[in-house]
């Protein structure tokens, strides 16, 4: 079951106070002009057929990096002082918040150093040391990263800059659908894909300020449901290091900001398998010709699988992201 919050905490609700505000959002996206991408939003007849709506695909698997999380990033990255900005940042991620971060310290002049899992696609890892950061590893399923990250930023004198768990990485995120709806106009649903919470966060933040009403639809993948189980227990809760192939969205426990925002704002989370997110990517590419990577193709496979009820006439759907190597795509899809 999903659930959809409802009365002092449900959508519309005042009494959680305002993590980011659309205000906030606009602003990200004056700071993300000519930097990055205005990425497109694209259309299919066959997709439209299959879902029996009329779907708009937001696809940030053309932005900088591959994926959203250049938005978040550099808008917090830009808000550095110059003495922080010398010194450097740190930060953690399985992979796209890593390369974001080093790509937008490489473009601001600042170095990066990147916590990442032992396990993190090699495509990504490769990618984040192009961008020119120091990478040290950790075990996923033993490791800290996030004490791991506070003890270098301390050790160093680094900027930490977190995945979700901050405001101006929200507001960045939440510029993806601010130009979605700027494109399409109002929508009736938006569906995007869960893992720390940030780019849902950040684009309900922004699509219900725009189009009072929409239907904010999380999508997480079914081994990693920490923000489904933590709506319905109304405060975050941790789950098992989740083993899915959707590797961004292999959460423990939803962010204290970015769940504040999300308990107000969601209308409802809904799960998807890994042979579902699967056959998106096989749509996407055979269909759509577009790469996903399993991550990305998250809100996708909700919308083909059937997830989305009652089916609303006009849906936004959030291609997360793109990053995955030829290998492990022909892994995942042979």
């Amino acid at each position: 079951m999903t659930p959809s919050p409802t009365g002092p905490t449900g959508p519309g609700s005042t009494d959680v106070p305002d993590v980011v505000t659309f205000d906030d959002v606009r602003d990200a996206a004056r700071r993300l002009a000519g930097v990055a991408h205005r990425t497109p939003v694209l259309r299919s007849r066959t997709l439209d057929a299959l879902a029996g709506a009329e779907v708009h695909l937001k696809c940030e698997n053309f932005q900088r990096v591959g994926a959203f999380k250049f938005r978040g990033a550099y808008n917090a990255l830009s808000r550095l002082s110059p003495e922080q900005l010398a010194r450097g940042v740190v930060a953690y991620s399985s992979g796209n918040h890593a390369q974001a971060v080093a790509l937008a310290a490489r473009e601001l002049g600042s170095h990066a150093v990147i916590v990442m899992p032992e396990d993190s696609p090699q495509s990504k890892t490769d990618a984040t040391a192009g961008y020119g950061a120091e990478i040290v590893r950790y075990d996923r399923y033993t490791g800290d990263r996030v004490a791991l990250g506070r003890q270098l930023a301390e050790e160093r004198g680094l900027a930490l800059i977190p995945p979700y768990e901050h405001p101006h990485i929200i507001a960045g995120q939440g510029t993806a659908a601010l130009e979605l709806i700027e494109e399409t106009g109002p929508l009736d649903a938006l569906l995007a894909p869960v893992g720390g919470g940030g780019l849902m966060a950040g684009s309900a933040t922004a699509a219900t300020a725009l189009v009072p009403g929409i239907r904010m639809i999380g999508v997480e993948p079914e081994a990693g449901d920490d923000t489904l189980r933590s709506l319905a227990a109304g405060h975050p809760v941790t789950i098992p290091v989740p083993h899915t192939i959707a590797d961004g969205q292999a959460i423990a426990t939803p962010g204290e900001l970015t769940f504040a925002v999300n308990r107000r704002l969601l209308d409802s989370v809904v799960l998807v398998s890994d042979d579902e997110i699967r056959a998106a990517m096989k749509f996407a590419f055979e269909r759509l010709k577009i790469v996903t990577e399993p991550s990305g193709a998250g809100a996708l496979a909700a919308l083909l699988a059937g997830r989305v009820t009652p089916l609303p006439p006009r849906i936004g759907v959030i291609i997360s992201g793109g990053n995955v190597g030829l290998e492990r795509f022909l892994e995942l899809l042979g």
